[in-house]
């Protein structure tokens, strides 16, 4: 039997129509079937009396349900390859990595261009040079930009597929983290020549459509050449913004809010750029009323969006409000019951506000909709961790990572399960692969601080907290951490800086969660840490300042009822800069610097309204008690050391100071007479 030629196109229309049906339905095989089948139908030989009705039938080859191009070029070559496209792509839709990529670009093609790369980088200038440039000068295929795209984005994901795959065993002796993507190379040479033959002088090709620049800037991450992938982004965000991927490259590429804020100019001026912007910020921990407003506003336009309340559920939760977190985490999960992104941050919050029974119904909800999900296994490592099974938690932490090596909740999670288990070892490393997922992490930096420092190794461990610092600047906890540091190596002038500039931070914190309307009154500002006072006044001692030492240690007993005292302003702790000799990012201890990682917790919540009576005011209450006796301020020192005796703290010492007080205030007595 043979099909006229008008017949054979219109059983390629047909069948084009059951692939794009059956692909819309996510009947991925049944589509697979179908463009095996359509490839396998030779193109018809057209004689000049059919050229009309072939131009005509031609037309079916843009199938409405595709996107149209703009570019007459681009048009004319997607509808010559929209049998193959639909081929390629149905071998996506299947997993089929490999297959997809050699539609449009077989092995043969791609392996001349990389054989042909490392002859010109290893052969001697002569002598090889005339046999290399041969094959490099052979012209690319010509292939639609749609195409490209496609088959060179399935060869960089089936490179990751093996990657995966040839990885050892998680932690384990071979899991040095050097496995690469052996697929990058020859797409990185083939888009730069395709970009290479577009920047000629001379070149009439068709404009590009910004999904390959996206691509090569993808490439030119995962090949750490972070400032040539900037440029590319940029690029590709101009010429289409609304591929969300792109943004979230660039948003990855973002160290700090300084960068943040020197690229923003040049962004596109659109309401893509706006969420980027927002979602950038939340991502570098910044709060303020700026930030809670953008998102609001992002909120009147899209009041349902799941990802924009997550923003706003991550604002609070990064300004330490964490009920406030909950409560939106909450109302999204009710939105949004199948929803598993950012589950894990919601699960740190129930972690740290030992809400145990909704951490439960948490992790049964999760395995319930896809226990192999990463999300999942941390939710479930997190309820674990909370009921101190700390193996089993390390197992589901494990057991994301097998799923999603770059889970950076679970790398971290794990560093500080591991701690909990005293495993030092095993903690250093997962924070280090925590840094290298993700370098803005403060977490996995303060988790290596502390793994240090409980460790005796003070000089690693100060560097790693200022890397921390570094990334939460309004942090009081990474401030604490360094003055502590600093004053265990005897740097007490460093240190009383640091604890100066956690004060601060404090305050910073009380003021931003009054901007979310989830602060007491303004008096709360006269809040402060009684344990960092009290640091703090005892490096003063320390140093012979004894005036100062006793204001600080008055100012720590006044938090019991959560105000400042007459001798010393709340407010004037902070006034002189207290980070000025700080080098947040200073020079590593050691040879071994460059090592990375973290452990600040799952979070924290501010403070209450007054400390009552802790065993920090207790001892500044006998430090003040014992100056007063020096001072022969008996009557003084009889009031501290009987309200000591009623706190039922350092009672015994108490006791023996009062009566050496009477002691003394009857031989004064007797002295007078």
């Amino acid at each position: 039997m043979r099909l006229s030629a008008i017949d054979t196109l219109h059983l390629k229309e047909a069948l084009q129509n059951a692939v794009v049906k059956c692909s819309e339905r996510c009947l991925y095989q049944s589509a697979k079937w179908a463009a095996e089948l359509l490839d396998s139908v030779p193109d018809p030989v057209l004689s000049d009396l059919d050229q009309k009705e072939a131009v005509a039938g031609l037309q079916g080859y843009q199938h409405p349900a595709l996107s149209a191009n703009p570019d007459p070029v681009e048009a004319e070559l997607e509808a010559k390859e929209l049998s193959k496209y639909l081929l390629a792509k149905s071998f996506f839709d299947c997993k089929e990595f490999d297959r997809c990529a050699s539609v449009f670009l077989p092995d043969s093609l791609l392996s001349g261009l990389l054989s042909t790369k490392a002859t010109d980088a290893t052969t001697p200038k002569g002598k090889g040079k005339a046999s290399s440039a041969l094959p490099f000068e052979q012209a690319l295929p010509s292939l639609s930009q749609k195409s490209l795209f496609l088959a060179l984005y399935a060869k960089v994901i089936s490179g990751e597929k093996k990657k995966n795959e040839e990885s050892e065993m998680i932690m384990g002796p071979q899991d040095l983290g050097t496995i690469k993507n052996s697929h990058l190379v020859v797409v990185s040479r083939f888009l730069e020549r395709w970009f290479t033959e577009r920047k000629a002088e001379d070149s009439d090709l068709p404009p590009s459509q910004g999904f390959l620049e996206y691509l090569y800037g993808m490439v030119m991450v995962k090949e750490k050449n972070e400032d040539a992938a900037l440029d590319y982004l940029l690029n590709s965000v101009h010429l289409f913004p609304w591929n969300w991927g792109a943004w979230l490259e660039l948003t990855n590429l973002i160290s700090g809010v300084e960068q943040l804020n020197k690229i923003t100019p040049v962004l596109p001026q659109n309401i893509m750029s706006f969420i980027f912007y927002a979602n950038t910020a939340v991502n570098l921990y910044q709060q303020g009323q700026d930030l809670a407003a953008s998102v609001s506003d992002l909120l009147k336009l899209f009041p349902t969006s799941s990802f924009i309340l997550t923003c706003r559920a991550l604002l609070n939760y990064h300004s330490k409000d964490l009920y406030t977190a909950e409560q939106n985490f909450s109302n999204l999960l009710a939105l949004h019951p199948h929803r598993l992104d950012s589950l894990d941050h919601y699960s740190n919050i129930l972690y740290v506000l030992n809400m145990r029974p909704k951490l439960a119904f948490l992790a049964h909800l999760c395995s319930s909709i896809d226990k192999f999900r990463p999300e999942s296994c941390v939710v479930i490592g997190n309820y674990y961790s909370l009921l101190s099974l700390h193996e089993k938690a390390v197992q589901y932490f494990r057991r994301a990572l097998t799923l999603d090596r770059s889970c950076l909740s679970a790398w971290t999670l794990m560093g500080h399960e591991y701690v909990e288990l005293k495993n030092t070892h095993a903690a250093i490393e997962s924070y280090r692969r925590a840094v290298d997922v993700n370098r803005r992490d403060y977490r996995a930096w303060y988790g290596l601080g502390q793994t240090y420092e409980v460790l005796e190794m003070n000089a690693y461990a100060l560097y790693y907290y200022k890397k921390a610092a570094g990334l939460r600047p309004w942090d009081g906890k990474m401030w604490q951490a360094v003055g502590s540091c600093l004053q265990k190596m005897g740097k007490d002038r460093d240190g009383i800086k640091a604890l100066k500039r956690a004060l601060l931070a404090d305050s910073y914190y009380d003021s931003t969660l009054s901007s979310f309307g989830s602060a007491g009154p303004a008096d709360r500002m006269a809040q402060m840490d009684p344990e960092v006072l009290l640091q703090i006044a005892n490096m003063y001692d320390r140093l012979g300042e004894v005036e100062e030492a006793r204001a600080y240690m008055e100012l720590c007993v006044a938090q019991e009822d959560g105000g400042a005292t007459d001798n010393v302003d709340a407010s004037a702790v902070c006034t002189s800069n207290p980070g000025e000799s700080f080098v947040v990012h200073g020079d590593s201890p050691g040879s071994d610097g460059d090592a990375e990682g973290g452990y600040e917790g799952r979070g924290g919540a501010g403070q209450g309204e007054g400390t009552g009576v802790t065993v920090a005011t207790s001892k500044a209450r006998m430090w003040l008690a014992k100056y007063a006796m020096r001072t022969e301020d008996y009557v003084t020192a009889n009031r501290l050391a009987t309200e000591l005796c009623q706190d039922g703290v350092e009672v015994e010492e108490a006791k023996a100071l009062i009566r050496e007080v009477r002691s003394r205030m009857e031989l004064a007595d007797l002295t007078e007479r």
